[in-house]
């Protein structure tokens, strides 16, 4: 029997819809990728992986478009049911966890899903929550109409969301929490009637409504208050960054300092405002050397200046806007979701969020053009390939073997590898820490100097100037050591050690100050730390002989 016209559209179309589909799971399965053969939180594999799908996705496309190009139309609900995929892999990811069927990427935590720390976790785990919810309400609403793709639909995405709603508590993320709960409103807001609802509502209930909006008040300031106690010095640690944050953009409000120069700009915004001596004892205690912003819009604002952010933050509500017109609802509410999460946690350091978050914006707004998909297609692909070709995962890799002779101090050999890796990892500042570290147990000090400056632009911790601070003393300059070590105690007042450094350095005797010794052996006495430790105690016996010499 031949086949008729119709059934070869048909299959066409089939294919080319399956085509897209895997196409975005491929994409979307970013995410999952994990490899314990690299340092601790590197996400140069999720690199090298997203590479991949990207040249594996702008195949499906070219071959989908070249089927039949109305198999872009299914684009939108790839975007949706991929994410409700995605998201329910990590959550059963994370149940596992928790009962302890799979271990964890932290130590410190009991659940991180693919993740190295629950915090982004349970942020994706937000994403996809609105996402999920909206098909779980669509679908319901149509129960006596539904085929058997969506009664699929409506158990899929309805056991995800038990999952989502069971794993997220454990994730100990107020930001994914308020994030998931806003975008939840949302989604609920515009699924059901709830503005005729409530017109009605007040117009026949109003005294009722007044004691209702007033108690519906009162928890949410106590939540909001509870939620902040919760880990109070985390709230305030994450109120002091953006402080900071806020003053380096102020400095540089249009020409910025540059993208991947955060870190550099914070530290030394936060060295300026300590130095000052103008702060308050609760500032100097949750004060710390981030390597993220904690919040997207300062970061980009502090990188590419304000009129990037605005330009930016112009493109995603127009992408907003165009998405709530054609009623796609899942979709804006994990939009926003995200852009909530951004606010005070730092999903673009990932790039499975980056991923997420250019697909929910092309979701918001593709329609029909094939056109507008090829293009968009073409730039994913372009990324892809130069990603595969400019991956520095085989180097990471070899950097896990080079930390165990770092660690078992076989420094002679830990240099000739950090030395032949270096031309592929000097981005990364922990990698130039230890390389820095390395070379200054083995006494070379200027070489040590060199690598560690070169750390110290794209790092704000205090260990790296403490480590060139030993390197000039080490070699008898003596005011260029004190210079660092000072610098040390403006970054981060609250730590004892660069205090307890610049006491050794006073008593050194062709440097020796008495009084600014006095003054350095009384702070170490006397400044609590945050956590007392055996290291602390034998720094301050250390600095009693000090005195007694």
């Amino acid at each position: 029997m031949k086949m008729t016209r119709i059934q070869f559209l048909r299959i066409k179309t089939q294919a080319s819809i399956a085509l897209i589909s895997i196409g975005v799971i491929g994409l979307l399965s970013t995410v999952c990728a994990y490899s314990s053969y690299i340092p601790a939180g590197d996400t140069s594999y999720q690199w090298l992986w997203c590479g991949w799908v990207s040249i594996i996705f702008t195949v499906c496309v070219l071959l989908a478009v070249g089927l039949l190009a109305k198999g872009v139309h299914f684009f939108y609900h790839s975007v949706i049911w991929g994410l409700i995929l995605m998201g329910g892999i990590e959550a059963v990811w994370g149940l596992r966890q928790i009962y302890g069927f799979a271990t964890s990427n932290h130590s410190l935590y009991a659940v991180t899903g693919s993740f190295y720390n629950p915090g982004p976790y349970s942020g994706y785990l937000a994403l996809v929550f609105p996402v999920c919810l909206y098909e779980w309400l669509r679908l319901n609403a149509i129960k006596k109409q539904r085929t058997w793709k969506e009664s699929v639909g409506y158990y899929l995405s309805f056991g995800v969301l038990l999952l989502l709603v069971c794993v997220l508590p454990a994730g100990m993320s107020r930001s994914a929490w308020l994030a998931s709960i806003f975008s939840g409103v949302f989604v609920c807001s515009v699924h059901y009637p709830w503005r005729n609802w409530l017109k009605k509502a007040w117009k026949e209930y109003h005294g009722k409504a007044v004691v209702a909006l007033l108690l519906l008040s009162v928890i949410l300031i106590t939540g909001g208050i509870g939620i902040y106690h919760l880990k109070a010095d985390s709230a305030k640690g994450r109120l002091f960054m953006w402080k900071i944050s806020s003053l380096a953009v102020v400095k540089k409000p249009i020409s910025a300092y540059g993208i991947g120069n955060f870190v550099y700009a914070y530290g030394q915004e936060q060295e300026k405002y300590f130095a000052k001596g103008s702060y308050d004892e609760d500032e100097e205690r949750v004060a710390g050397s981030p390597e993220y912003a904690f919040n997207e819009y300062l970061r980009i604002a502090v990188e590419c200046g304000i009129p990037v952010l605005v330009l930016v933050l112009t493109i995603i509500g127009g992408c907003l806007y165009r998405g709530i017109k054609k009623k796609r609802i899942g979709i804006c509410g994990g939009l926003i979701s995200l852009l909530f999460f951004s606010f005070s946690s730092y999903p673009m350091t990932y790039p499975c969020f980056i991923i997420a978050f250019i697909l929910l914006l092309i979701a918001c707004f593709l329609d029909y053009s094939h056109k507008l998909m090829l293009l968009f297609t073409f730039v994913i692909g372009s990324v892809g390939v130069w990603l595969v070709r400019n991956n520095a995962y085989d180097a990471c890799r070899e950097w896990s073997q080079c930390k165990m002779l770092y660690s078992i101090q076989a420094y002679g050999k830990a240099k000739e590898e950090y030395g032949r890796l270096y031309p592929l990892l000097n981005g990364r500042p922990r990698f130039l820490f230890e390389y820095g570290r390395c070379l200054h147990n083995l006494k070379e000090y200027n070489a040590s100097n060199r690598i560690l400056q070169e750390a110290e632009r794209i790092s704000c911790d205090p260990m790296i100037l403490n480590v060139i601070g030993k390197n000039y003393k080490a070699l008898k300059r003596y005011e260029e050591a004190e210079h660092w070590f000072l610098r040390s105690t403006h970054r981060l007042p609250g730590r004892i050690y660069p205090y307890y450094l610049l006491a050794k350095l006073y008593a050194e005797p062709d440097f020796r100050k008495p009084d600014k010794l006095e003054q350095m052996v009384e702070i170490v006495l006397t400044k609590e730390p945050k956590i007392q430790s055996s290291a602390i105690r034998e720094m301050r016996d250390e600095v009693k002989k000090l005195i007694s010499r």
